[in-house]
């Protein structure tokens, strides 16, 4: 059964002065201002415990509470696949993404994504936008993600990416050896021509990459690579402008490159691996309901591992 949730907040000194409607907008940015408006006029927000008009003006220090209705029914089918769970609480949950595995339905996938099994797992998710799904992994990366299981946890969540306090450490198998490494400042919109894909644009959104030298290999390079900002496909974006590109990634990896002199075996796990070579590392955050900075870390996945010790002896192989 639906039930409501509660939201609540304290009006910070930089709110002050500022309609009622205005200073929830800017708290709760995920929630739409007409959305807050409504809620006002529904009697759904009390300020200082009273019912207030949205034009009513706030100060530092007001307590701010909103009953939050139960949500439409999404239609969402429950499905019992398996997931990996590296941690669970009240608040929220870690999931180790396996590759291949598409995060949230959409047009050519109705089901069999992680929010599908989430709300198996967990049927009260269905009550929350996108089941607690605060950002996302694409389909071929491996994982790390971490889902909100409360409103106010996810509220919480979304503030702390939009405030760059989430820290997310990745491993990825680039072609190319890099010298060394560095940061990539470099704005990422849709591509002009081709919709689906991504591309650096002077008129996409501001986007952050720390990149770091793991390993060098013939013709490769194993890199670790932190995120300020979590544009789509930004980590393949970025290493491809590069010229680096992730290899085994279909959109933007290029031509496969294989070392001159390599083993069957090198050919043949380069030829076979068939997704971008990207896994979410680590995962760092402030709790929502302790204030306490956490963190998790979890294997590289099988696939992964296997190149990486492929491309390392043939490394040592061709090191005389």
């Amino acid at each position: 059964m639906n039930q409501e949730s509660r939201l609540s907040a304290t009006i910070p000194a930089e709110l002050t002065g500022q309609r009622l409607d205005q200073a929830l907008s800017a708290l709760f940015k995920d929630i739409t201002r007409s959305r807050l408006q409504q809620w006002i006029e529904d009697g759904r927000v009390t300020l200082n415990g009273r019912a207030p008009r949205k034009r009513d003006k706030v100060k530092e220090g007001d307590a701010v509470e909103i009953m939050v209705p139960p949500p439409v029914d999404s239609g969402w089918k429950a499905q019992a696949l398996p997931l990996v769970f590296v941690h669970e609480d009240n608040e929220l949950l870690v999931i180790n993404k396996p590759p291949g595995l598409v995060v949230h339905p959409g047009a050519g996938n109705p089901e069999g994504t992680l929010l599908n099994a989430l709300i198996a797992h967990a049927p009260k998710l269905a009550r929350l936008p996108r089941a607690g799904i605060v950002h996302r992994l694409d389909k071929d990366t491996s994982g790390l993600l971490v889902v909100a299981k409360t409103e106010s946890a996810r509220q919480n969540l979304i503030g702390q990416l939009q405030e760059h306090a989430v820290e997310r450490e990745y491993l990825a198998i680039v072609n190319g050896v890099m010298v060394a490494g560095g940061t990539i400042e470099a704005p990422i919109g849709r591509h002009r021509t081709q919709r689906t894909r991504m591309a650096v644009s002077s008129q996409g959104k501001p986007a952050v990459s720390h990149y770091r030298v793991m390993k060098k290999y013939r013709a490769h390079t194993l890199v670790q690579v932190n995120l300020e900002s979590g544009r789509t496909h930004q980590i393949r974006v970025h290493m491809a402008h590069l010229h680096y590109p992730v290899v085994g990634d279909p959109v933007y990896g290029g031509r496969l490159k294989i070392p001159a002199g390599s083993s069957e075996k090198l050919k043949d796990v380069l030829r076979g691996f068939k997704r971008q070579a990207l896994h979410a590392l680590k995962l760092s955050l402030i709790h929502p309901e302790t204030g306490k900075r956490v963190q998790w870390a979890t294997s590289v996945p099988e696939d992964m591992s296997k190149l990486m010790e492929a491309l390392a002896m043939d490394a040592k192989a061709h090191s005389d």
